[in-house]
């Protein structure tokens, strides 16, 4: 194994692609005897746990996808990694269109929880609220899971996954994480409906 050559460039690619150091890279070569492919996919194998991590890193590169239904209801997503490499993927593309018809599909109305203006989220409190009818030491326990329920269907990485109901966008966005080895984030989007206004 040690007489294996092992390329620089290939390297600081693999580096880029899996976002592991470049000793890592390297060893990945070595270990899969040059073959480029094998080595990514076993960084990828290892990627899961890592995905987590990747949350914080920068995404500048991604693509803008659209989904249209039936002439009448369609959807336009900018969705974002780490590398023009990756946003060029099949994959990368399928999921870009899979997330445009999620929204299109289910008409969220934010990305995350974090975009719900708090003029919204101290209305719907203070509506809750007025309606609570549990008990006084349990208050702040029920109200803040009716809070999560009532946003759930309008948050979009909150869904459930309309091509996997047993996972929710931000579920499917992690694996997807994990299998590219680079941060994903949905930035955002918009669903035109023929004949509706906001």
């Amino acid at each position: 194994m040690a007489d294996v050559k092992i390329d620089i460039e290939q390297i600081k690619k693999l580096k880029e692609l899996s976002g592991a150091g470049l000793t890592d890279a390297k060893q990945a070569l070595v270990e899969a005897k040059g073959d480029f492919d094998k080595a990514l996919e076993a960084m990828r194998k290892k990627g899961l746990t890592k995905a987590e991590k990747r949350g914080d890193r920068e995404t500048r590169e991604g693509r803008v996808e659209a989904y249209i239904h039936d002439g009448r209801l369609g959807a336009i997503v900018e969705v974002n990694c780490e590398t023009s490499f990756v946003a060029n993927t099949e994959e990368f593309k399928t999921l870009a269109h899979q997330i445009a018809m999620q929204v299109a599909s289910m008409n969220p109305l934010y990305v995350s929880e974090k975009d719900i203006p708090e003029e919204v989220k101290n209305a719907k409190i203070k509506e809750l609220e007025a309606n609570f009818k549990g008990p006084e030491n349990m208050k702040e326990k029920i109200l803040e899971g009716q809070m999560k329920k009532a946003f759930s269907d309008k948050v979009l990485l909150n869904q459930p996954y309309i091509l996997d109901d047993t996972k929710t966008v931000e579920q499917f966005i992690k694996e997807s994480i994990a299998k590219t080895g680079e941060n994903i984030a949905i930035r955002q989007f918009k669903r035109i409906e023929l004949g509706v206004t906001e």
